[in-house]
């Protein structure tokens, strides 16, 4: 049985500090649900019970273990080095979302919580949370900024098929951050009957630490398919980073394999040069700071007030990152780089040619930069990218973004 939690020598101390990163800033009123919530995740690591319980969930529903699969014609066209991609858009669900959902779901389950509060981006972690919550019986809202409402319909329509109720998001910029904002209000509100289901590896201690634990998965299995399909450890390891919880997953098995170097992507949206064009945190304008509970880098002006962001794609244009990549990019154990949203769209229609596979747009910021590290590199390195989600999701943005006169004409006629 593969062990779930395990510590590195990255993890926080007791008090959820990654190095200063991390730890609770919150309103008085939070402390003793999020001390509740601590002592119950506590017991929980350290009960077998529940990790078995996890571990089925993992397996006969969600699907996994998830492919690890040699993408040979992309390794062939780019020359250099061999790539492999981690599919976890085979998820139930079509994201990595799933595995913390189904981790916090089963634990808010053992706490006796009634209800489900979330936040959404692109809506793969609102439609994770809204498909606990139909499989586990709890009461289930969703909260969304209004523009990405509009952006991601389809997950809107699919959460709420599945009972949920999806809350538009109108003040702020109208989006993650916003999002993330109104589920902590109501959460203030409701502390005792209801469970946030954080959606990333970030906000007030324990979550940064409880996401990133329940999203190894994505890394054990990795280490154990390259190991039997190369006998090696990658070279390698490149995930996109928004709030971070993919790409922590996959490389939290590896952070102590000092051989294996990692890549995180961020969103350069429209370029680097200017506030209001990016969401790059860590090679852009981010300044340390403490915003919706936790300490890190965030975008935000000299008064410490966020400044809008921009992305292609919808869940990597979050203000700020969590604390434990705010600390291995501050230790450089993590290289992070910008990639712009034309950089995306292409690496997106690369691997659909090459492969037959739609990546997330999220999840194309690491093909992008897969695609300008493999050729730099010799035939016997191996590059592992997380492709944490599938790209159906987002066909309103690339139609759009490609300029699909057909797929308009399809609209316009379904709207008449």
């Amino acid at each position: 049985m593969k062990k779930l939690f395990f510590k590195t020598s990255y993890d926080a101390d007791p008090f959820g500090y990654f190095g200063e990163f991390g730890s609770r800033y919150v309103p008085e009123s939070l402390i003793p649900a999020l001390d509740e919530l601590t002592k119950a995740y506590e017991a929980a690591k350290s009960d077998p019970i529940f990790e078995q319980e996890l571990l089925d969930l993992y397996q006969h529903y969600s699907g996994r273990p998830t492919p690890l699969y040699f993408a040979k014609n992309l390794t062939e066209k780019l020359g250099g080095a061999k790539i492999y991609l981690k599919n976890e858009g085979l998820n139930h669900t079509g994201a990595h979302k799933i595995n913390h959902c189904l981790g916090q779901g089963l634990l808010a389950k053992r706490m006796g919580k009634k209800r489900l509060i979330a936040e959404t981006g692109a809506g793969q972690h609102g439609l994770a949370t809204a498909t606990v919550a139909a499989k586990f019986g709890f009461e289930c809202t969703v909260y969304m900024g209004a523009v990405d409402v509009v952006r991601q319909r389809p997950n809107v329509f699919w959460i709420e098929q599945l009972g949920a109720k999806v809350v538009p998001v109108e003040f702020g910029t109208k989006r993650l951050k916003d999002a993330v904002m109104a589920a902590l209000q109501d959460w203030i509100a409701h502390p005792n009957d209801a469970y946030y289901l954080l959606g990333s590896a970030l906000g007030p201690h324990p979550y940064p630490s409880m996401v990133r634990d329940f999203q190894s998965i994505v890394g054990l299995e990795v280490k154990e398919q390259l190991l039997a399909a190369e006998g090696k450890l990658p070279d390698y390891l490149i995930a996109c980073v928004g709030g971070g919880s993919n790409a922590i997953g996959i490389f939290n098995a590896f952070l102590d394999d000092i051989n294996v170097k990692m890549i995180g992507a961020e969103a350069g949206g429209k370029g680097t040069g200017k506030i209001g064009d990016h969401a790059a945190r860590l090679q852009g304008q981010g300044r340390l700071g403490v915003v919706e509970g936790y300490k890190s880098f965030f975008l935000t002006n000299s008064d410490g007030q966020l400044e809008p962001t921009h992305s292609v794609s919808a869940g990597l244009d979050y203000s700020g990152i969590g604390p434990e990549h705010a600390r291995l990019f501050k230790d450089g154990r993590v290289n992070y780089h910008a990639v712009t949203d034309s950089e995306v769209l292409t690496a997106f229609k690369l691997l659909a040619k090459t492969e037959g596979i739609f990546p997330a747009l999220e999840s194309s910021h690491a093909v992008a930069e897969a695609t300008k590290l493999a050729p730099t590199l010799s035939k016997d390195k191996i590059i592992v990218v997380n492709i944490s989600g599938r790209g159906d999701k987002d066909i309103f943005i690339v139609a759009d973004a490609l300029g699909d006169t057909n797929w308009k004409e399809f609209l316009k006629t379904k709207a008449n």
